[in-house]
């Protein structure tokens, strides 16, 4: 009787422990995806602005 607890809270820990990684990968995927979005926004961001730059040194030229 015992061993089946032991099995029993055996299998429950590692289901646990498997949804636990699991969380802990989409999290991740979520924090990349996320982080990936800012920099090409920030890399728009410097194109418009050098782009506006450059318009603007050749309407000085």
């Amino acid at each position: 009787m015992i061993s089946n607890a032991n099995k029993s809270n055996q299998l429950q820990t590692e289901i646990i422990d498997t949804i636990i990684g699991y969380n802990d990968r989409a999290n991740n995927k979520n924090r990349q995806l996320l982080s990936k979005r800012i920099l090409e926004a920030r890399r728009a961001i410097e194109k418009h602005h050098e782009k506006k730059e450059l318009a603007e040194n050749l309407d000085d030229y």
